[in-house]
């Protein structure tokens, strides 16, 4: 079971199998995250992340009708390669499926982490939760990733919220992140 799929399963509290750990903080930190400090290292790392190509032939109409319904929340820290490149993200993210995205502050975040049980790993973290429920929340990405791995975990997220079986939202998810951090301190 990967780090990633661990940590998102402790996010939706379901339960990890009895076989698999939950890594140490600074174990889950070095398989979460890629640290990267400049624009070319990040895009070299994403270079290898596979990008979701395929999608239900609804996916655009059912984004854009989620859009009243969650919020996309992020962690981000001055100087911060990833923050950047996921804030433009996210901003293409919106004008396509009109979906709010907000900062979320470290404090809030750190909270967040620790409530779900996650080692916290900087930023950006970024959260998808329903706008009328600020205590339900998934995280969709730790750092960046590229636009269409974006949409498809909010997507997954607002469809686990609603009711998707956890487990087949989790492998989806895990299939294909990339995450990609901020070098330097966490």
């Amino acid at each position: 079971m990967s780090v990633r799929f661990t940590l998102i399963a402790l996010a939706l509290g379901t339960a990890v199998s009895a076989s698999a750990q939950v890594p140490q903080r600074d174990v889950a930190r070095r398989a979460a995250i890629h640290p990267v400090a400049t624009v070319p290292d990040m895009r070299a790392w994403l270079a290898r992340v596979p990008v979701t190509r395929a999608f239900p032939p609804d996916f655009a109409a059912s984004l854009r009708a989620q859009a009243p319904l969650f919020t996309i929340e992020m962690t981000t820290a001055p100087g911060c390669v990833p923050c950047a490149d996921a804030w433009t993200r996210l901003a293409a993210f919106r004008a396509r499926y009109g979906w709010q995205v907000r900062v979320l502050g470290r404090d809030e975040a750190l909270l967040r982490s620790g409530r779900l049980g996650l080692p916290w790993v900087g930023h950006p973290v970024i959260w998808v939760r329903p706008i009328a429920d600020p205590t339900r929340i998934v995280p969709i990405a730790v750092g960046t990733d590229h636009d269409a791995n974006i949409a498809r975990n909010a997507w997954l997220a607002a469809r686990m919220l609603t009711g998707l079986p956890p487990q087949t939202g989790l492998r989806a998810m895990a299939k294909f992140t990339g995450i990609v951090g901020a070098g330097g301190a966490r």
